[in-house]
C-alpha cells in the first residue's frame, strides 16, 4: 500500500497552510475571544477554493475531492485549534458534497456556488432537542401541500445558524423531517435542504436562535423553529421516506473532516508540548528527561498518527465510491473507517490536550495560556457532535460482527 500523498496533494497542503498561517493563526484567539469569525475571513477562504473543495466546477466547487478537503482541514485546524474555523469548513465541505450527490439539479445550482464563495453557509440539521442520534424519534413532521412541502417543529444544537444569518447570501441545513408516522420510525424520515436565509432575506417561517457554547467560541451553536415553513419540492433529497440512509452517508463524509480537524488541532497540541520541553526545566533537568513525560508524549505520538490513518484512509475510501465510482466499493464500505476516525481522532485530541495541559503546570489553568481554548473545541466531539462517542462504537461492533448479534 502506498501511504504518502501526491505531488500535487502535498503543493496543495502547503498552500493551504501558508494561507491558513497568514490569515487564521494569527487572529484565532481573538475569534474564540470576541465568539465570531470575521466576515471578510470568509470572503478570503472562499477565494482560496477552501468551502464545498468536492464539488464540481460545474456547481461552483473546485472540484476537488474529500481527501484533499481532509487536508485542508487539517491544516485549518492546525492554524485554529479552537477549531471554530474549521469546523465551518467542514460542515461546508461535506454537507455540500451529499447535497451534489442526492440533491436535484435546481437546488445544487441555487445552493453550491455561494457556498463554495464563503457567501453562504451549508450544514447539517438533524439534532432535537430531545433526542441527537436516536433520528428515528425525531419529530419535525413534513407534509405534503400541492407541489411543495409545510415544515413544523423545532431543531437543536445546530452549528452555523448565526451564519446562516448573518452572510450576504445566507444559507441552511441538510435536514430531514418525519413524512409518516412516528410508528414507522426511521423508515418516514425524508431529507430536505432546508433554507434559512435565501438573496440576503430572511425566509418566513423559520426562527432561529443561538446559544452560548463553552468553547469553540467562533462559531455559533442554537436552533430554529419551523412555523409552517413552505419549500418547494425541489429542495426534496432523494426519495420520500430515503432521509435516514442518505443522512447516514453524509455523516459518515462529515465525520470524516471532523476527525480531520481533531488531528490537525492535536498535532498543534503536541507541537506545543515539544516547544515547552526546550524551555521548562524541573530540578534542574528538562521536564522532557523525565520518563513519566518523554514515554507519554512518546504514546500521544503514535496515537496521533493512528489517528492520521484513520482519517486518510477513510478519505481515500469516500473518494473510490463518490468519485471514482470504484464498483468494488459501496457507500456501506466507510461505516467502519468513518466512525474509527471520528472514535478515535476527538478522544486522542483531547487527551494530547489535557496532558500537555498538565505539563505546562498552573500557567495552563490560566486564560493567558490558549491551550484551554484548543480542548474545549475538540471536546464538542467527544461529547457527541456528529454521532456519540458510544454510537461509533456501536456501528464497529455491528458492523463487523454481524446486526443479528449486536442489536438495540
Amino acid at each position: 500500500m502506498d501511504y504518502s500523498f501526491t505531488k500535487d496533494e502535498e503543493l496543495f497542503r502547503e498552500t493551504v497552510k501558508e494561507f491558513c498561517q497568514k490569515n487564521i493563526a494569527p487572529v484565532w484567539v481573538e475569534i474564540d475571544k470576541k465568539r465570531q469569525i470575521p466576515a471578510d475571513l470568509y470572503k478570503k477562504m472562499g477565494e482560496q477554493g477552501l468551502f464545498a473543495i468536492p464539488v464540481s466546477a460545474e456547481y461552483g466547487g473546485p472540484g476537488g475531492n474529500m481527501v484533499l478537503a481532509s487536508i485542508a482541514i487539517e491544516e485549518i485546524a492546525y492554524a485554529d485549534p479552537s477549531v471554530a474555523v474549521a469546523v465551518y469548513a467542514l460542515l461546508c465541505n461535506g454537507w455540500p458534497m451529499l447535497l451534489q450527490t442526492y440533491g436535484t439539479e435546481a437546488a445544487k445550482k441555487e445552493i453550491l456556488p455561494h457556498v463554495a464563495k464563503g457567501e453562504g453557509f451549508f450544514g447539517i440539521a438533524t439534532t432535537e432537542s430531545h433526542t441527537g442520534s436516536d433520528l428515528a424519534s425525531h419529530k419535525v413532521t413534513a407534509a405534503k401541500d400541492g407541489k411543495g412541502w409545510v415544515l413544523n417543529g423545532e431543531k437543536m444544537y445546530i452549528s452555523g445558524v448565526g451564519e446562516t444569518s448573518q452572510l450576504p447570501w445566507g444559507g441552511g441545513f441538510w435536514a430531514t423531517a418525519r413524512t409518516g408516522t412516528m410508528q414507522e420510525g426511521h423508515r418516514a424520515l425524508t431529507a430536505y435542504a432546508l433554507l434559512g436565509k435565501k438573496d440576503g432575506k430572511m425566509l418566513a417561517g423559520y426562527e432561529p436562535t443561538v446559544l452560548e457554547e463553552i468553547g469553540r467560541g467562533g462559531l455559533t451553536t442554537g436552533g430554529f423553529t419551523l412555523k409552517n415553513y413552505r419549500m418547494d419540492d425541489k429542495y426534496r433529497c432523494g426519495e420520500v421516506n430515503q432521509g435516514f440512509y442518505l443522512t447516514m452517508e453524509g455523516f459518515n463524509l462529515a465525520r470524516t473532516v471532523v476527525a480531520a480537524a481533531c488531528i490537525g488541532a492535536a498535532r498543534w497540541g503536541l507541537d506545543q508540548a515539544a516547544d515547552w520541553f526546550k524551555q521548562r526545566k524541573s530540578f534542574g533537568r528538562y521536564i522532557s528527561n523525565f520518563e513519566g513525560v518523554s514515554f507519554k508524549f512518546a504514546e500521544l505520538y503514535a496515537k496521533l498518527e493512528a489517528a492520521k490513518y484513520f482519517v486518510y484512509k477513510t478519505a481515500w475510501l469516500a473518494d473510490k465510491v463518490y468519485m471514482e465510482k470504484d464498483p468494488r466499493f459501496n457507500p456501506r464500505d466507510l461505516n467502519i473507517p468513518a466512525s474509527m476516525a471520528k472514535m478515535y481522532g476527538p478522544e486522542v485530541a483531547t487527551e494530547i490536550f489535557r496532558e500537555t495541559m498538565k505539563w505546562y503546570g498552573a500557567y495552563a489553568y490560566s486564560t493567558e495560556c490558549p491551550l484551554y481554548r484548543a480542548y474545549l473545541g475538540c471536546f464538542s466531539y467527544e461529547i457527541g457532535a456528529e454521532g456519540a462517542q458510544n454510537i461509533m462504537r456501536y456501528i464497529i461492533a455491528r458492523d463487523v460482527v454481524g446486526q443479528e448479534y449486536v442489536r438495540w
